[in-house]
């Protein structure tokens, strides 16, 4: 093995520790200088078998540069970021003060380096209903809770119309950090801290999850898809019930929707078997 490849395989396997996976991997032994040098192993133990996590396109790119005509006759398959991290699903003793933890004073990515709070959740531990966004903006990035900025408040007053209060719900973003200019988060952004984010649901096992907006959809279902085409639709995510439906700031831009998430909401509170009040 390489230098390269070596220090490749330790940056994983750091990366992995920090989330509490490990069984994909035999054998995490210090090698010994001689030993890496020789790469020799007793002919009777199994090389270990250690998977470097890559996107299909680097892979693809590997295996053309390696053999061309293999790379054409084998189709690769499509990995979804989030299959990486099954194993985070089920974590013994696992507990959000845990997740907390683990996350530390996160410089996983490049959203460590202007933000001021690590903006992890809040609500009720054992919530039935989970709201998920997509990450924190300038005044949940300075005062280290989510959604309480304006969509915060609108978001307060869409769960209080489903005769809720804030502490009975959970609420968390697939990024922990507030992306620049509150832009999207970028794909390996979310690669990287959504584990943590499918942690807190497998603690929580709330009854309803509600992606508000594309982003949270797409982390949590894995595919780029319109929230008008798919909010509204009873979906899953790992066993728990899904709903997508619109962004509380998508809301405050255009007022006209706020009819379709309210009938996007009703759904969810039949399904809580929560009473639906009548509207005026």
């Amino acid at each position: 093995m390489t230098p390269e490849a070596r220090a490749n395989v330790e940056a994983w396997l750091a990366y992995f520790a920090d989330l509490k996976i490990s069984p994909f991997y035999l054998n995490r032994a210090v090698v010994s200088k001689n030993e890496a040098e020789s790469e020799v192993l007793p002919a009777t133990t199994a090389a270990p078998s250690i998977y470097i996590p890559m996107s299909p396109a680097a892979m693809r790119a590997k295996l053309q540069a390696s053999s061309p005509a293999a790379s054409s006759a084998i189709p690769l398959p499509v990995i979804k970021p989030a299959s990486l991290f099954e194993e985070t699903a089920r974590i013994d003793g696992d507990s959000l003060e845990r997740i907390r933890e683990d996350i530390g004073d996160c410089k996983r990515c490049r959203l460590c380096q202007q933000r001021n709070s690590i903006v992890f959740g809040a609500g009720n531990a054992h919530a039935q209903l989970v709201f998920v966004g997509e990450g924190p903006g300038r005044d949940e990035d300075i005062q280290g809770l989510p959604f309480v900025g304006r969509a915060g408040k609108l978001l307060t007053q869409m769960i209080e119309a489903m005769g809720l209060k804030r502490d009975d719900v959970y609420i968390c973003n697939v990024v922990k950090c507030r992306p620049p200019e509150n832009r999207a988060p970028e794909p390996d952004e979310m690669e990287t801290c959504s584990p943590f984010l499918y942690r807190q649901l497998a603690v929580i096992q709330p009854k309803v999850v509600v992606c508000l907006g594309a982003i949270a959809f797409q982390a949590l279902y894995g595919a780029k898809q319109s929230i008008s085409r798919l909010r509204g639709q009873w979906l899953e995510f790992r066993g728990i019930p899904m709903m997508a439906t619109y962004h509380p700031a998508y809301l405050l831009r255009n007022p006209n929707a706020k009819g379709e998430v309210w009938d996007d909401l009703k759904k969810v509170m039949a399904h809580l078997g929560l009473k639906i009040p009548s509207r005026s």
